[in-house]
C-alpha cells in the first residue's frame, strides 16, 4: 500500500508539472509530439482524435515530459515552422518553460490552504510550552510563554527555521536568544545525547506550543507564510550545501522519500497532504535552480539570449543539457545509493 501511495504522490505531482507545461505549450500553438507520465518503455498510450499529441504512460513513474517540437535541434519537416517552439516569440518561451513550476507551487498553495481551511492552521510561532527536567535549560531562565528569537545571533521568525537551525548546529551549544515579558534575553545551552532504536540524537530540553487557529484569514495567512517558510528553507540548504556546512548526505531522494511516505502515513491524512505540498514545492524549487537539463537552465539559456540579442547556438545549448543531465542522473544515483544504506 506504502508503495501504491507513493508511486500516486509522484505521479500527481509529476503530472501537475508537466500539465503546466503542455497547458501553455498548447496555447502557444506548439507542436506537441507526447505528453508522457514515467519514463522508458510505453505500458499504454493514445491519441484523441484531431488531436497530434500522443498521452501515454510508460514503466518507470519517476518522471515525465512534455515532448515539443522545436524544442530541441530537429529537421522534423512534418511540422510547421510556426508551430516549432523556437520560433515562438521569447515571452511565450519564457511562460512554456516556467509554467511547470508555477503548477507546482500554485498546487502546494491551495493544498496547504485547504488544510488550513479544514483543519485548522497551525501558528508557526516557536514559543515554549516547558522546559523538560533532566536537561541543562531547566536551570536557566527561560520559560513557558518565552519566544524564541535567534540561535547564535541568527533570526529565528518560524518553527521551521528553528528546526533548521537546530539541525545544522546538532550537537553544539548554541545561543538562543528569546523575548520574556518584552525583554530580549539569550541563555547559552548544550544538548543532551540521547538513544531511541538504537541511534543517537540530541534534545536541548525545551517543547513548543502548539496552537490551532481557525477560519477562511487564518488559513490564508497560513498558506503564504507556510509555503514562504518552505522555500526559505530550501534556500538556506541550498547555500549551506554551497557553503559546506551540509553534505550530500542529508539530501534525500526517491528512496528517501518512500520512507516518508511510510511513516507520514500513519500519522493520518492531515499529514499526507502536507507531505504533498511540500514535495510539489521541493519539485519546483529544483526545478527552478539554474541547473542545465532543467527548466531552471533552459531559462538562464532565455535570459542570455534577451541579453546578447540573439539565440545561444543550438548545439551548444544541446550539448549543455546533455551533460547536465548526465551529471544529475549521477547525483540521483549517489543520493539513492545514500538512501539504501541509511534503510539498514
Amino acid at each position: 500500500m506504502t508503495l501504491i501511495l507513493f508511486l500516486l504522490i509522484i505521479g500527481l505531482i509529476i503530472f501537475i508539472h508537466e500539465l503546466g507545461h503542455f497547458i501553455f505549450a498548447k496555447r502557444a500553438g506548439v507542436y506537441v509530439y507526447e505528453f508522457s507520465l514515467g519514463m522508458g518503455k510505453k505500458v499504454y498510450s493514445f491519441r484523441r482524435r484531431n488531436d497530434e499529441t500522443i498521452y501515454s504512460i510508460r514503466l518507470f513513474p519517476i518522471g515525465g515530459f512534455v515532448s515539443m517540437a522545436g524544442e530541441e535541434i530537429n529537421n522534423d519537416e512534418n511540422v510547421p515552422e510556426g508551430k516549432k517552439m523556437y520560433a515562438k516569440p521569447w515571452r511565450k518561451r519564457f511562460v512554456i518553460i516556467i509554467a511547470g513550476v508555477l503548477f507546482n507551487f500554485i498546487f502546494a498553495w491551495f493544498l496547504l490552504f485547504m488544510v488550513g481551511l479544514v483543519y485548522g492552521a497551525p501558528v508557526n510561532k516557536p514559543i515554549i510550552e516547558k522546559t523538560v527536567d533532566g536537561h541543562e535549560i531547566v536551570e536557566k531562565d527561560i520559560g513557558q510563554g518565552d519566544i524564541i528569537t535567534s540561535i547564535n545571533d541568527i533570526e529565528i521568525n518560524s518553527i521551521d527555521r528553528l528546526h533548521l537551525e537546530l539541525y545544522l548546529h546538532e550537537g553544539e551549544e548554541i545561543t538562543l536568544g528569546y523575548l520574556s515579558n518584552g525583554e530580549q534575553k539569550a541563555i547559552n545551552i548544550s544538548p543532551t545525547e540521547q538513544e531511541k532504536d538504537g541511534e543517537k540524537y540530541y534534545t536541548y530540553g525545551f517543547q513548543l506550543k502548539s496552537e490551532i487557529e481557525y477560519g477562511f484569514v487564518a488559513a490564508f495567512q497560513f498558506s503564504f507564510t507556510k509555503f514562504y517558510n518552505i522555500i526559505e528553507q530550501m534556500t538556506l540548504v541550498i547555500s549551506h550545501l554551497i557553503s559546506g556546512n551540509l553534505s550530500l548526505d542529508a539530501l534525500s531522494g526517491p528512496v528517501g522519500i518512500f520512507s516518508v511516505v511510510d511513516e507520514t502515513a500513519s500519522y493520518g491524512f492531515f499529514s499526507l497532504i502536507m507531505l504533498i505540498a511540500l514535495i510539489s514545492i521541493n519539485v519546483g524549487f529544483i526545478n527552478l535552480l539554474p541547473l542545465p537539463a532543467l527548466d531552471g537552465g533552459r531559462l538562464w539559456f532565455l535570459i542570455i539570449e534577451k541579453i546578447k540579442g540573439s539565440p545561444v547556438e543550438p548545439q551548444i545549448e544541446n550539448l549543455v543539457h546533455t551533460v547536465g543531465f548526465v551529471l544529475l542522473l549521477g547525483l540521483i544515483l549517489y543520493i539513492t545509493m545514500n538512501d539504501i544504506i541509511n534503510l539498514f
